[in-house]
């Protein structure tokens, strides 16, 4: 049995310890699964302070929408990048954290960062929904872009998981990684324009040669976000260069996370 029919076989089991992701990562709150909304929430308020009305971060407005609403603008780069992050950090640690059970029974381990990310998105379409609505409510006609950010969602998780499988394996070798991920991530969020518009960075390059335009321009995150902001802040399509870079890092990644990880899987009981 190839190892593709292998997954597909235990498909039931995929299912239950996505279930299992989901129903426990709030267990015993009072909150449960408000703290799905309460967390980004918080974190928008903390942005919007800081660098809205602090250091008077100024996007431009939305076109052909016509918003000019940081928070909402905020979001919608920020709930994106959220996704990434729970899914590279969660399915990076679950083999580890699952090591019991990996030594007391055979099941193909990818369903464990897979897990993750089936967990994670379904969080993600919540918060993502009640972003949809409030965008409505505030004038963006988000609507009928709703297919296309769906799709530009899978290539997003495509990407993340991808990530993970490979950063799962090595942090089954190298435990440090973890550390090294946290870190990396940190710095990642602020190499995004996430909180600040690409238009400082554009005004850099002006400065000190258009070259930092260009390496800024490598971080693949970069242009999901642009992508998730010309849909639904600015109502438009996405430019046609920015969405074959995400189609090609989200398959791209997630083919070799796949090949990497499937090589490695079976071994990882005697490493753990």
């Amino acid at each position: 049995m190839s190892y593709q029919s292998e997954l597909f076989a235990t498909r039931e089991l995929l299912a239950n310890l996505t279930m299992r992701e989901v129903k426990g990562k709030y267990r015993r709150t009072v909150f449960g699964q408000l703290w799905s909304l309460i967390n980004p929430l918080a974190t928008m308020l903390v942005y919007t302070i800081v660098f809205s009305f602090i250091f008077q971060a100024r996007p431009s407005v939305g076109d052909p929408s016509g918003l000019n609403i940081y928070p909402l603008w905020l979001m919608c780069g920020l709930l994106p990048w959220l996704f990434f992050t729970r899914v590279v950090t969660g399915g990076m640690s679950s083999i580890v954290a699952n090591a019991g059970l990996i030594k007391k029974v055979y099941f193909p381990r990818m369903h464990l960062p897979l897990a993750i990310a089936g967990s994670t998105g379904f969080t993600w379409l919540t918060e993502m929904a009640l972003l949809a609505v409030v965008l409505s409510i505030a004038g963006s006609f988000v609507l009928p872009w709703v297919p296309l950010v769906a799709v530009f969602m899978v290539l997003l998780a495509l990407f993340a998981v991808g990530l993970a499988m490979l950063l799962a394996i090595a942090n089954v070798h190298f435990r440090d990684m973890q550390h090294f991920t946290a870190i990396g991530l940190q710095m990642w969020m602020y190499l995004t324009p996430i909180i600040y518009p690409i238009a400082l960075v554009e005004s850099a390059a002006k400065t000190h040669g258009e070259w930092v335009l260009q390496v800024y321009k490598l971080n693949p995150l970069e242009r999901f976000v642009t992508v998730f902001r010309s849909m639904m802040y600015d109502n438009r399509w996405p430019d046609l260069n920015d969405s074959l870079v995400c189609l090609g890092w989200g398959v791209g990644m997630f083919i070799v996370g796949y090949l990497v990880f499937s090589r490695n899987e079976k071994r990882l009981a005697e490493m753990l």
